[in-house]
Parts: structure tokens; C-alpha cells; sequence
């Protein structure tokens, strides 16, 4: 840390550094060793470098585990990571530094289940915590959350399709359409809320709180 910091910030990045578990989890893991799975969603070449620059797939991958590991919506983790130093230092980000919205958050998790990855990379995270002792051997909870998606605006019959197991044609004939809609996702409602999204079901080591399946 630079000595030009205030000695009233140091001692409060000091404090922080007390009780944030996010220090040990980004030193305990390898991150840069997912990078070569992460990016088999980024096999395909993009056809020109117009436009945005792509978030780092290891960072997007931190993102995910800060998602599960707080429980987390897509839209709250945007936000978390914006309003929180701790993530931000997690993710090795600074301030004035793009952040992925909620958008993006789903679509790159969604490449990665597309491609059966999710569940390779979350096995060798946690054969990493063991390594580290971190074990569940004080029990485990069984938690069952709402991860919730970008809300969709189709058509009627649109909808009818989709609870069919069907694929709308507008989908199918414009790639950029087809790749902003969630056919999986579905509404529900809990304690008088609404939702639209998926019903996940985590198992969450009892001591540590960190996931295990």
C-alpha cells in the first residue's frame, strides 16, 4: 500500500482486512488455473474488435463464486460488486473500472452450462478448499434460493411456445434475439414476491458457509 494513504483509511483497510474471508479465498485458490476451461466459451472468434472489450473470464468466474457464495441474484451482484470494496478487491477490480451488469452476468454463466463446464469448475474449486482443510465437518445445509434472470418481454403466443418446450421462430431467425432469451427460465412466487428465474438447491458447508455442491 502506497505510503500517501491517510493513516485513518489505512486503519480502516486494516480492520476490513480482519474480517474479510475474501483475502484468504482469492490467495488459498488458483484462479489463472480455470482460465483454459473458462475459455472454451471464447473458442469463437469474433469477427472484428469493434465494439466493448470482453470482461476477464477468470474475473466473471470470481463473480459466479461471489454470487453462490452470497446468494446472490444477478442483479444483486452487480450492485454488491459496485457498492463493495471487499468484491471489488476480490475481483481485482478498482473503481472506475467497468463493472458486468446483470445481463451479462446470466449470459456468461449460461455459455458455461451450455458447454457442461459449470459443474467441472465448481468440483475443482472445492477439491482446492479441501486441500486447504476446509471440509464439511460440521454438517451441511441444504438451501434452496432464487437466482433471478433479466425478465423477458415476448409475445403471447411466444410464452404458449415456450411452456411447450418449443423454440419461437423469432428466436431461431435472429441469433442477436435468440441470444438475449432465457427459454429455461420460468415465474414463480414466494412470500407474496415474484420472480422469474430458476429454483436452486446449494448445499453449503455449516461452519465455513462455502459451497459444496
Amino acid at each position: 500500500m502506497s505510503s500517501s494513504v491517510p493513516s485513518n483509511v489505512a486503519k480502516r483497510l486494516e480492520k476490513l482486512n480482519e474480517k474479510d474471508p475474501l483475502i484468504h479465498l482469492k490467495a488459498w485458490i488458483d484462479w489463472e488455473g480455470f482460465r483454459p476451461t473458462l475459455m472454451k466459451i471464447r473458442e469463437k472468434k469474433r469477427k472484428s474488435n469493434a465494439g466493448r472489450k470482453s470482461f476477464d473470464v477468470v474475473m466473471m468466474f470470481k463473480a459466479l463464486i461471489l454470487q453462490h457464495v452470497y446468494q446472490l441474484s444477478d442483479e444483486q451482484t452487480e450492485y454488491q460488486i459496485r457498492d463493495r470494496y471487499s468484491f471489488c478487491r476480490f475481483l481485482e477490480i478498482a473503481p472506475s473500472d467497468r463493472v458486468p451488469d446483470a445481463k451479462t452476468i446470466w449470459l456468461f454463466r449460461e455459455q458455461l452450462v451450455k458447454r457442461d463446464l459449470i459443474e467441472c469448475l465448481f468440483f475443482d474449486f472445492n477439491e482446492q478448499l479441501k486441500r486447504r482443510g476446509y471440509r464439511a465437518r460440521k454438517g451441511q445445509i441444504v438451501d434452496a434460493s432464487f437466482v433471478d434472470v433479466p425478465r423477458q418481454r415476448n409475445k403471447r403466443e411466444e410464452n404458449k411456445q415456450i411452456k411447450a418446450g418449443e423454440i419461437p421462430e423469432r428466436f431461431t431467425k435472429n441469433p442477436h434475439v435468440g441470444a438475449q432469451k432465457d427459454t429455461d427460465a420460468r415465474w414463480t412466487k414466494k412470500n407474496q414476491e415474484v420472480h422469474f428465474g430458476y429454483k436452486n438447491h446449494v448445499v453449503v458447508d455449516h461452519q465455513h458457509k462455502f459451497i459444496r455442491n
